[in-house]
């Protein structure tokens, strides 16, 4: 797997990185909530410390959910039952408490891993009206014709698109979109919007909400 593992602790992110590459998986070590922000959709499982220089790791694993559904197992000092119930109910798939055996960890990284993948795909072909989204080919289509947008105009559509019919709101379009919602520049999301409305040519289709953000079809 690709694992980012958020840790400040020199020490044990070292040592958790190399054990992590002797058992075949790919990890990344980062060690501020912030870099957890900007690159946790570029992993399969977040390991994340709640002591973290710049931020509160339930804070972080609190903006991560709002945005994002990738599994998160919680590895900290942090061993009291406050902090655990709170972490599980801010949607860690997993808690563990420092010091962990090293055969524990990776079977919970398994476990949390299958359980993800039992979820399954999300929907890779989606219709609304006569528009057409394949989001494995990243293809569009508007009335049977190709509809040539920029990678920026397809993922916003994209993350629209993966909830049809349901308000989104700008601050997990552009998470979703440019990484991280609280450095992405807000006039960006505006100007690929209107050139996604434009180039799609189907009014009504994007629909804003006052205050809140956008709504794909109905």
């Amino acid at each position: 797997m690709r694992v980012l593992l958020v840790e400040d602790d020199d020490g044990v992110a070292n040592a958790l990185v190399e054990a992590l590459e002797a058992h075949g998986h790919r990890p990344r070590r980062v060690g501020r909530g912030a870099d957890a922000l900007r690159h946790h959709r570029d992993f399969d499982l977040l390991l994340l410390d709640l002591g973290l220089p710049d931020a509160d790791g339930l804070e972080v694993l609190r903006k991560i959910r709002k945005v994002a559904q990738t599994p998160v197992l919680v590895l900290t000092a942090r061993g009291d039952e406050r902090s655990t119930v709170r972490g599980l109910r801010l949607g860690a798939d997993d808690y563990l408490v420092k010091p962990v055996r090293l055969g524990e960890l990776l079977a919970r990284m398994d476990a949390v891993a299958r359980r993800a993948a039992r979820v399954g795909p999300a929907e890779r072909l989606v219709r609304v009206a006569d528009v057409e989204i394949d989001l494995g080919a990243r293809r569009v289509t508007a009335g049977g014709r190709p509809v040539p947008l920029t990678t920026k105009e397809f993922d916003v559509l994209a993350a629209l698109a993966g909830r049809v019919g349901t308000a989104v709101s700008r601050q997990q379009l552009m998470d979703e979109v440019w990484g991280d919602a609280y450095l992405a520049v807000s006039r960006s999301l505006d100007v690929h919007l209107a050139g996604l409305r434009a180039k799609l040519d189907r009014p009504g289709l994007v629909t804003t909400i006052r205050g809140f953000g956008y709504r794909l079809g109905a």
